[in-house]
């Protein structure tokens, strides 16, 4: 007895980070991939943010590119879904990439402010291949993983996506800067292709089959399996509650707006909008990568820490906002802004953590993809709002900035006070279903 107890002890004991990578080759090719795409993506960013502030300097034209980016995501994201429920999750993520290596070459043709148009209608191509991409990666990531092994992959990936906006930000600033546009434009381009050779070599695991309906108008164009998918959530309360944390993270999103006109107008370095942008999106990175770690070691893995810690994080956010708009100190400014974005990692990842053992495999890509639509949505309003109080109503950045923060801390008092309605007939998951899991052999999952 006490020695199947010292076995089960070990099976759910948290798996470190390094030993994730290291004895899990196919999270280990999906997480370079995601390395090399989302540094060039990063490069692609400063780089377009550049074209449009030395074109026409108007926030109201950054704000738009923002809802370019987000709005694929709300209009693509239920075709998205059920796709990754549907078919090889693998094969969209490699079509994904090779289709935006493509796109993105297409940015090398701007020079005039007459042709900004092209960098909307690629920017929405782009981030609509993106949209297919994102929930087909976040659904898989639970059927190469066990789960202990699933906050650390969470964390990792969360912990990347920010150490490349910090290196690919402040690194793509420097390019952008010397080099000029086009490097980076055909930089990013090479990174999908590479992403999509990683991925390439990854194998994931046999999905049950699906039951075979009769086949109908609705079912061939997938609007029977969204409306499924609507209907599992709505019966799910915390599944309902989870899936709505990002968007309400996005009602902030603004501040993407506000960190290019910043490092334009208040804070740029050495007289460069390209530098000034990359080092505030450098701070920003640097704040989500430390914010998963720590609150990993302060909160664990538990259930009721983790919900609890969702919460804090939307307040630690709104708080940093305010600050960031309300100092005056370049250093200062830096230190908030990362502040502010460790909570916005920590309830990144603990969102997605339970979402993914909470969901179904059956239903987790129509799940996240709702997720990302429902986040787009929300951040492409927040982008558009903001360039329209900077430009047509002439607010400074700083009060807008403030304002952001004040938003930003209703959906944590919220979180606190509904969590009673929506957490109501909901269990942890017993310790007993986690070792079954965990000692299954390599590649079998526990059904359900």
């Amino acid at each position: 007895m006490t020695k199947r107890v010292g076995k089960r002890l070990d099976a759910i004991q948290p798996v470190g980070y390094i030993e994730l990578l290291r004895n899990n080759y196919a999270f280990r090719q999906l997480w370079l991939g995601q390395v090399v795409s989302q540094m060039g993506d990063w490069f692609n960013t400063i780089a377009i943010y550049t074209i449009i502030l030395n074109l026409t300097g108007s926030g109201r034209d950054v704000g738009l590119l923002l809802v370019a980016r987000f709005l694929p995501s709300f209009v693509f994201g239920p075709l998205s879904g059920v796709l990754a429920d549907r078919f090889s999750r693998r094969s969209i993520m490699i079509v994904s990439d090779l289709l935006r290596a493509v796109v993105v070459l297409g940015f090398l043709v701007v020079r005039r402010a007459d042709q900004l148009w092209i960098v909307y209608v690629l920017t929405v191509l782009q981030l609509a291949f993106s949209t297919f991409f994102e929930p087909a990666k976040t659904a898989a990531i639970p059927s190469i993983v066990s789960n202990r092994e699933l906050v650390a992959a969470n964390a990792i990936s969360s912990v990347t996506w920010s150490v490349m906006l910090t290196l690919g930000a402040a690194i793509g600033g420097l390019i952008t800067g010397w080099l000029g546009t086009d490097v980076a434009f055909v930089l990013d381009s090479l990174t999908y292709l590479l992403s999509a050779a990683l991925i390439a070599t990854v194998r994931l695991p046999k999905r049950p089959k699906r039951e075979k309906g009769k086949l109908t108008v609705g079912r061939a164009l997938g609007v029977t399996e969204t409306i499924e998918g609507a209907r599992y959530v709505k019966d799910r309360p915390r599944v309902l509650a989870l899936l709505l944390v990002k968007p309400a993270w996005g009602l902030g999103g603004g501040i993407l707006t506000l960190l290019a006109v910043f490092g334009e107008r208040i804070f740029p370095v050495g007289n460069s909008a390209a530098t000034g942008i990359g080092v505030l999106f450098a701070a920003r990175g640097i704040g989500t990568a430390v914010g998963p770690i720590v609150a990993r070691r302060i909160a664990g893995e538990g259930k009721k820490r983790m919900l609890t810690t969702i919460g804090i994080s939307f307040l630690i956010g709104g708080l940093g906002y305010i600050a960031f708009g309300s100092t005056r100190s370049f250093i200062a400014a830096l230190i908030v802004l990362g502040l502010a974005h460790t909570g916005g990692s920590i309830l990144w990842v603990f969102s997605t953590v339970m979402l993914q053992r909470d969901v179904e495999d059956g239903f987790r890509g129509r799940v996240f993809a709702a997720e990302l639509a429902l986040l787009t949505l929300t951040m492409a309003a927040s982008n558009y709002i903001t360039g329209e109080l900077l430009d047509r109503f002439g607010l400074s950045p700083r009060l807008v900035t403030v304002g952001i923060g004040i938003l930003f801390l209703i959906p944590g008092l919220v979180w606190f006070a509904t969590k009673r309605w929506w957490d109501r007939g909901e269990r942890d998951q017993t310790p007993d279903l986690r070792i079954v899991e965990d000692l299954q052999p390599e590649g079998e999952k526990v059904p359900g």
